[in-house]
């Protein structure tokens, strides 16, 4: 085939069924299930993510392509145990997409962001009650067999972004501080049990683990206040101190020594200069 070819959707959903094929596919895919890939479609989700926040755009079909070889996939797994396919998927989202968006496909109008948001979040809750009594037997044994408003979110999530979500959730049925004062005096609440604790006479690690995890939730709570997605504002915070970091192994080499022979001291004072030389660039 020619790599100047242009395909279609059709042409990927039929690559997936050969790649399946019994007798003439890819073992390697043949062998797959909804659980084994489930993996790769979050190490795709992350490189998607990855290329977007440094910027290469040009890599950006490349790695969409890969996320959605793995919608692909799910939908082929799921045309062969007749549960749906690649159609229903389509129009799920269609559906979902048309009813959460009255305001551009009705004619429906909200009168501020909020009355919009609302409507999102109260079509969210409609659907999960109406999958709920389709599906009563996926009621949270932790609930004492009742349904919960955090039902659907996926034990999976990376820990930050389920935080995130479990706090609008509850926020969206009114269970929320009313400013970001709240979400700060509880921050500095939670930071005050960790120093009780890390001073006590005899330190207990799982009371330490457990204060730390009280303070990272009310964290997440006040970057949430400020409209911010809490994995991101790590992620970006992740990449600024890699960034710093190797100026400084740049430094320690430039100046000879390295990170293996340099002191703390030295490390310090070459991490303050970078820092200074980012604000005069700034």
């Amino acid at each position: 085939m020619s790599a100047n070819k242009t395909f279609n959707i059709d042409d990927l959903l039929n690559i997936m069924a050969r790649l399946r094929d019994g007798e003439h596919g890819c073992a390697w895919d043949i062998a797959q299930d909804f659980s084994s890939i489930v993996k790769h479609t979050i190490e795709e989700a992350y490189e998607v993510a990855d290329v977007i926040e440094r910027g290469v755009m040009a890599q950006l079909p490349d790695e969409l392509g890969d996320l959605l070889f793995q919608i692909v996939f799910y939908s082929q797994l799921g045309k062969e145990q007749q549960l749906f396919d690649f159609s229903d998927v389509v129009s799920s989202i269609c559906d979902k997409l048309l009813r959460r968006h009255p305001h551009v496909f009705a004619g429906v109008k909200f009168a501020t962001d909020e009355e919009r948001a609302a409507h999102w979040q109260n079509d969210k809750v409609y659907s999960r009650a109406v999958q709920s009594r389709a599906e009563q037997s996926r009621v949270d044994p932790l609930n004492n067999g009742k349904a919960s408003l955090l039902d659907d979110i996926p034990l999976g999530m990376p820990a930050l972004s389920r935080a995130n979500k479990i706090q609008q959730r509850v926020a969206h049925h009114g269970f929320d501080w009313p400013s970001w004062h709240g979400c700060f005096d509880k921050v500095k609440e939670e930071l005050a049990e960790v120093e009780v604790e890390l001073r006590a006479p005899q330190v207990d690690a799982s009371l330490v683990n457990e204060e730390l995890g009280d303070l990272m939730f009310a964290l997440v709570n006040l970057v949430r206040s400020q409209g911010l997605d809490p994995e991101q504002t790590l992620r970006q915070a992740n990449a600024k101190f890699e960034r710093r970091f190797r100026s400084v192994e740049i430094l320690l080499l430039e100046s000879g020594s390295d990170t293996s022979r340099a002191s703390l001291d030295d490390m310090e004072a070459a991490w303050q200069q970078v820092k200074h030389d980012e604000k005069l660039r700034q």
